[in-house]
């Protein structure tokens, strides 16, 4: 091992030899560097007229050495030995500076975000003298040391390290280290626990990014919406990140600052998961995880984790299936810490592409054959939408975005018990009821189908519209919609807006609409009123008081006529 990192082109061959020497020097794993060491690096250091870091491990191995500060010459996270926000990465950097200062808020940055042991910082004198025999004397003019901070030492202005005033070389090497080494793992371990006791869920961090296409209050949204997603997947939201760019960077979606930022909140707080408000590629995946040291998802991935948790029949398990693999195909290649069970041997990527291969035409086999089932699928509906119309029964279909008190609808529409749950998507698989009005004219039962659909939501993922399209043929072949909407939630404008469009995009027009506000008990008045003012044709209930129901009986009645069904 004789890789120089950092900054070191233009270097003379002389000069990278000495670097690589570095490699074979090892050092007391008690002590965090010798007079010694110390001398000799800050001559190298003067000589070169640039800053060195040296890596090292609790050995006293010299694993990584760098020409920069210690931002330029960091280890990246997925590279370190161990890594966890309940321990220290087993790791210490010596590092030199030209100018007597203390160390920069950036290299104490990559100390937290590599969870360094220590930073040693040594500044120099610009001069010295070289000894026989390679030692070195009088390089060194001050030290600082530098390490992280547990959570319950951490101040209002979030400084997540404590940074010694300067000392001279015999102070620095006279501390001991394994008693600060071992005395800091010893709290984090206990913060760790304190965290995770009573919770297995993951623990994220959300990101959002405003571009200028986007206003204040759809951002907010989404963001709110990309809580409810996380929540209802199983997961614990510790922060929201935010940032605002005139367009996403090809590389990362955000700038690198704030990539900077978030890997530091991450280890800092203890998250094992990002999650980002909008689609990401496979590259950029992948450079995200690499900087975080944790895994990276971004909504679509949320969306059809939830699908997974929430299909119970045979047929919303197979199109969740579809969905998932043909999401995850694409994004095979490089997808770091999700397939780093596809790495090969080491130093070699050879048995791992081979593996990655396998695995491709494996997935596209699956998803092939879950095609066919999915269009056998269609056919079986379609067969049986056949026959409720050979009876001569009217259709109408539930929709709505998700949330919206569909299913509790048609709980107390027909008095039956369709799974419902304050969450989003509780519902995946259509589910259908008869329900029995009387006529308006003549008092006769009237006989009707109502089925319940999976809720909609905004930028639906196409992976999810092409594989739900045999449930969204539901919709396309209903009589008549009813357009449930809560009007509780402070974006209902917007969520009937994606209603419509999702509507809109379907390749067979829906019949009559009917459009009902729900969650009458939880609304005020104000917001009532403007509702019954810009949609005064529609009609306001509460599904789970059982509030305005009778009125919604007659009206459903009605639209099935004007559906002119049977006739």
């Amino acid at each position: 091992m004789d890789t120089i990192y950092g900054k070191y082109k233009g270097l003379k061959s002389s000069q990278l030899r000495q670097l690589k020497k570095l490699y074979h020097q090892k050092l007391p794993g008690d002590i965090i560097v010798t007079p010694e060491f110390a001398q000799r690096l800050a001559a190298i250091s003067t000589d070169i007229n640039q800053p060195v870091c040296i890596y090292i491990n609790r050995r006293g191995q010299v694993i990584r050495v760098g020409v920069g500060n210690a931002l330029q010459t960091q280890i990246p996270p997925l590279e370190l030995p161990r890594y966890g926000a309940k321990r220290l990465s087993g790791i210490r950097c010596i590092s030199t500076k030209l100018q007597p200062e203390p160390p920069k808020e950036s290299s104490l940055t990559a100390m937290v975000r590599q969870r360094l042991d220590a930073l040693a910082l040594i500044t120099l004198t610009g001069t010295g003298k070289l000894k026989r025999g390679g030692g070195a004397t009088g390089y060194v003019q001050d030290t600082y040391l530098a390490h992280l901070l547990p959570q319950s030492e951490i101040d209002t202005e979030q400084q997540y390290w404590s940074v010694s005033e300067a000392m001279n070389l015999d102070s620095l090497t006279s501390q001991d280290f394994l008693e600060l080494v071992e005395g800091l793992e010893a709290e984090f371990e206990r913060e760790f626990v304190a965290q995770q006791v009573g919770s297995d869920r993951d623990l994220v961090v959300l990101v959002g990014l405003q571009v200028d296409q986007i206003s204040e209050p759809e951002f907010e949204d989404r963001l709110n919406e990309l809580v409810g997603l996380v929540n209802t997947a199983g997961g614990e939201v510790l922060e929201t990140i935010r940032q605002k760019r005139s367009r996403p960077h090809p590389r990362t979606l955000i700038g690198e600052g704030k990539v900077q930022e978030i890997a530091l909140r991450v280890q800092t707080l203890g998250a094992n998961l990002v999650a980002f408000d909008r689609s990401l590629s496979p590259a950029q995946i992948r450079n995200l995880e690499s900087q975080f040291g944790v895994r990276v998802v971004d909504r679509t991935e949320i969306i059809l984790d939830i699908f997974a948790q929430r299909a119970q029949s045979r047929a919303g398990k197979l199109q969740v299936e579809l969905a998932q693999l043909e999401y995850m195909l694409p994004r095979l290649v490089g997808r770091g810490l999700a397939m780093s069970r596809l790495g090969g041997g080491i130093g070699t990527r050879g048995p791992g592409e081979t593996k990655l291969e396998t695995e491709r035409r494996s997935i596209q086999k699956r998803i092939t054959r879950l095609q066919q089932e999915v269009t056998e699928l269609q056919a079986q509906r379609s067969r049986m939408r056949k026959q409720r119309q050979k009876q001569d029964v009217p259709t109408v279909a539930i929709v709505g975005y998700t949330n919206a008190g569909k299913s509790t609808l048609i709980n107390a529409l027909t008095n039956s018990e369709v799974y419902v749950a304050d969450q989003l998507f509780a519902t995946l698989d259509p589910t259908t009821r008869r329900l029995s009005i009387p006529d308006a004219d003549t008092g006769e039962l009237q006989n009707m189908l109502l089925t319940d659909t999976v809720g909609f939501i905004q930028q639906l993922p196409p992976p999810l519209v092409d594989a739900f399209r045999a449930t969204l043929e539901e919709v396309t072949e209903a009589d008549a919609l009813l357009h449930v909407v809560d009007l509780s939630h402070p974006s209902w404008e917007n969520q009937i807006r994606s209603v419509m469009e999702i509507l809109g995009e379907m390749p067979i027009v829906p019949g009559p609409i009917l459009l009902v506000f729900n969650k009458l008990d939880k609304v005020d008045s104000d917001t009532l009123n403007q509702a019954k003012e810009e949609f005064p044709l529609a009609l306001f209930i509460s599904a789970s008081d059982r509030l305005g129901l009778e009125t919604l009986r007659q009206n459903l009645s009605l639209l099935v006529d004007f559906a002119g069904v049977g006739e």
